[in-house]
């Protein structure tokens, strides 16, 4: 990508292998052995939960992900089958408390404000869920007016994210999306009033036709009416999708990666100079308006996946298992629920993560963060080795380093304005230098 941008002014250790008795790691206390326990433990106690509402009204012409658009939906069914995983889950994971939960799809607007409501009890009945927790909920701007926030906000919901994705007409037509942009925009206006501070709009950029300036333009329109946070999509063209077909056969003309990653610029600052805090890779927040929910995946802590196609991590307790797994359930809905009413859950494979599988999802998801990952937040993860252990004497983190791409100090990794910019030409050396760490531990024992 490219890093113009106007407001810049133009080794796993084997048993018995002995440890390096190291009292501070960059100017941050290591943890002794019952700190460290002491802390898993807390964190094994607490999840969000992500619940994934299947159905959609109709595919936009980009989108693969997993939803489907039936006939009919038996939201009674799916409703019982989602309540009956989401306490199955919980129980086996033995956690005490939900930290968020996040409704996402397909179009969970879709559904009744009563069948969200079941869930949220379903949850609460088997952890605790406070009172203040982030409770979000996906909303296409057709599926949902005034009355329907309300219902949601009766049925538990404090957060909304309004799918806008353009304030053009025309783009909108081309992405296959069922609302117009006033729509979008009276839609936004209503989940304001209800939702203060807490409704959340994703918008897409990349699209055919679209040109720097012309995005500049809707992302200022769209700024004079915006709530506290937003989330920015390049978009990408899969395979098997409408609008791949159209790109492929020449009907419609794709933005060159120059001017996407220009539009990307642009983006930052003019949301930056708006008083927004680049937090995260494709989000936006001000006034403290972060996703706690998201912030939860980025940070590597657990997560429950309730529903058809649901991912999740986390430590099957229930099953006397003491390592965390990635999970994921049965892609289709109707499979799904018959394996949920026969067995309790849909979980279709689980998988149980190496400690450095697990330091690899924290490095990729951590250095999306603005905050990069500290030297706390790795030695919640009881690596044998620290940040400094890693990569102080990796030449490609230096050159990096001297690039003024990525910082490593006494606050920990993490990429620089810049480096945030270009992420994904960062992490393959930076995930090498872990893999080779791991293998041959570079430090001398005592």
């Amino acid at each position: 990508m490219s890093l113009r941008c106007g407001c810049l002014g133009k080794a796993l250790l084997s048993p018995g292998i002995p440890r390096c008795s190291v009292a501070w790691y960059g100017g941050q206390k290591s943890m002794d052995g019952d700190e460290k326990k002491r802390l898993a433990l807390k964190q094994h106690e607490s999840a969000a939960a992500y619940v994934h509402w299947p159905y959609c009204e109709k595919r936009c012409s980009y989108c693969n992900f997993n939803k489907y658009i039936p006939r009919v939906v038996d939201e009674a069914a799916m409703g019982r089958c989602l309540r009956q995983e989401a306490a199955y889950l919980i129980q086996l994971s033995q956690v005490r408390r939900i930290s968020s939960v996040f409704f996402g799809g397909g179009t969970p607007s879709l559904a009744s404000a009563s069948t969200i409501a079941s869930v949220l009890e379903a949850i609460s009945a088997n952890a605790e869920l406070p009172v203040n927790a982030e409770i979000t909920l996906e909303a296409n701007p057709m599926s949902v007016g005034a009355s329907r926030l309300a219902e949601f906000q009766a049925a538990g919901v404090n957060r909304m994210s309004i799918g806008v994705q353009s304030l053009d007409d025309t783009h909108l037509k081309v992405l296959g999306r069922t609302h117009t942009a006033d729509q979008a925009l009276k839609t936004l206006q209503e989940a304001k009033l209800l939702f203060p501070g807490r409704t959340s709009v994703d918008l897409i950029f990349g699209l055919p036709g679209q040109t720097v300036t012309s995005w500049m333009q809707s992302l200022k329109d769209f700024l004079a009416l915006s709530d506290d946070h937003v989330s920015l999509y390049q978009l990408t063209l899969e395979r098997g999708t409408l609008l791949f077909r159209q790109v492929q056969d020449g009907f419609l003309k794709m933005p060159e990666p120059e001017e996407t990653a220009d539009m990307y610029e642009v983006a930052r600052c003019i949301l930056k100079d708006a008083g927004f805090r680049h937090y995260e890779v494709s989000n936006f927040a001000r006034n403290g308006a972060l996703s706690t929910h998201n912030l939860a995946y980025w940070l590597g802590r657990q997560y429950i996946g309730i529903g058809p196609g649901a991912h999740g991590r986390f430590v099957p307790r229930g099953d006397g298992k003491m390592h965390r797994e990635a999970r994921i359930q049965t892609l289709e809905p109707e499979p799904w629920m018959k394996e949920v009413l026969s067995r309790g859950h849909g979980t279709r494979k689980s998988v149980e993560q190496t400690q450095l599988e697990v330091l690899e999802e924290a490095l990729v998801l951590g250095l999306r963060l603005d905050t990069g990952i500290t030297h706390e937040h790795w030695q919640e993860l009881e690596p044998p080795l620290s940040l400094h252990d890693v990569f102080d004497a990796s030449e490609p983190v230096t050159t990096m380093i001297q690039q003024g791409l990525l910082q490593l100090d006494v606050r920990g990794l993490r990429c620089t304005w810049q480096g945030l910019a270009v992420l994904d030409g960062l992490l393959p050396p930076l995930l090498t230098q872990l893999q080779h760490s791991w293998r041959i531990p570079a430090y001398t024992c005592t």
